[in-house]
């Protein structure tokens, strides 16, 4: 089965200690586009972290930020949200003025009694979502959603297509890392026709406080376990030119007359045109080929992974193809975040079979 992914990604209203000199303080304004008024209690966050906060009565905003760059995101109930990429090499991210514009709920009613929505969804595709959303790793099996209700769902014959919306975040609970996620989605759609599902939206992080230290220390190394060889731990191994000390090998993947080809690579940053902007501390990467074959060996595989296609799936290393639009570069931020995030499609692999269930917050900080 093939899945195509698109992966965004957190929310905490409370903040990690971090040394002064390691972080900055992003500013600004939350109001009505119409009215002007200010926004209270509107929620602003940088996507994938364990940080936000909420507007004040003058819809003003403070947030510290771990060095690196981010996807902000202002919410509002009844509000289209707002998104805002913000670095620490860059001052805009002082007094951002941000002006949200109330959702059209008329238009909202027409494209909804437009739609096919399947009665007691939940109950007919809650499983299959769960699967495709959350995953089915042994970490997604600690995973619930305590909101399924929340969930509506729409399947079109003619397309012979499903999607997913959310009125609200999704609330999901991860036991196996220690996390409870809040996840604004956008959308999620799985075409049975090409077996393809692609999802978008912003999880939000919050540390599950625990006073027990056998499951804080399991907790911690879980969250090792799902950091080594993901896409974040790949993202800060090109960044810092450890890819090889990381255990990760790349290669390219080219169509010969038909067949798939792997092009063996001596020079890993030679080949992705890796160049370092001191001024603004990103990496830019443009990949020759834009079949990039990313191998893990620090890990073996999950064995239920390797019991979908035995004779396909490597055994004794993780094997995953990501494809960068043509043209494309990818700038690095130095915390593993990376953009334009649409530029980059997850084709086949290990990284398709971890899904939110094996997700990091980009401030995760590994021993």
């Amino acid at each position: 089965m093939k899945y195509v992914m698109l992966f965004f990604a957190g929310f905490l209203l409370s903040f990690n200690a971090i040394a002064q000199s390691d972080y900055f303080t992003v500013t600004g304004r939350v109001i009505d586009s119409d009215t002007k008024k200010p926004l209270q209690s509107a929620s602003v966050f940088a996507q994938n972290t364990t940080t936000g906060t909420v507007t004040d009565a003058q819809g003003n905003f403070s947030l510290p930020l771990s060095n690196g760059g981010y996807d902000l995101i202002i919410t509002y109930t009844g509000y289209n949200p707002e998104i805002k990429r913000i670095s620490y090499s860059d001052t805009s991210y002082k007094n951002i003025f941000v002006e949200l514009k109330e959702k059209n709920k008329m238009m909202e009613a027409v494209v909804v009694s437009g739609t096919n929505e399947v009665k007691d969804g939940w109950q007919k595709y809650g499983q299959f979502f769960t699967d495709n959303f959350i995953g089915k790793t042994l970490f997604s099996s600690n995973c619930h959603i305590s909101n399924p209700d929340d969930l509506k769902f729409y399947y079109s014959k003619r397309k012979n297509r499903l999607k997913v919306l959310a009125s609200t975040p999704i609330q999901i609970t991860n036991d196996a890392l220690g996390y409870k996620i809040k996840y604004t989605l956008d959308s999620f759609i799985y075409d049975y026709n090409t077996e393809a599902c692609v999802f978008a939206g912003y999880p939000l992080f919050e540390e599950i406080p625990s006073t027990d230290s056998n499951q804080i220390k399991n907790w911690h190394i879980n969250r090792m376990q799902a950091y080594h060889g993901s896409i974040l731990h790949f993202m800060r191994s090109i960044y810092n030119k450890t890819l090889s000390e990381n255990d990760f090998e790349i290669q390219f993947e080219v169509n010969d007359f038909g067949q798939d080809t792997a092009i063996h690579l001596g020079d890993y940053y030679g080949a992705l045109n890796y160049s370092k902007d001191d001024s603004t501390q990103t990496v830019d990467i443009k990949p020759n080929q834009p079949n990039v074959v990313v191998i893990y060996g620090g890990e073996m595989p999950e064995q239920q992974y390797l019991s979908l296609d035995s004779d396909k799936n490597p055994k004794k290393y993780q094997f995953s193809v990501m494809s960068v639009a043509k043209g494309e570069s990818i700038t690095i931020e130095q915390n593993g975040y990376f953009y334009d995030q649409n530029d980059i499609t997850i084709t086949s692999g290990y990284w398709t079979w971890q899904k939110v269930g094996d997700m990091l917050p980009y401030d995760f900080v590994p021993d």
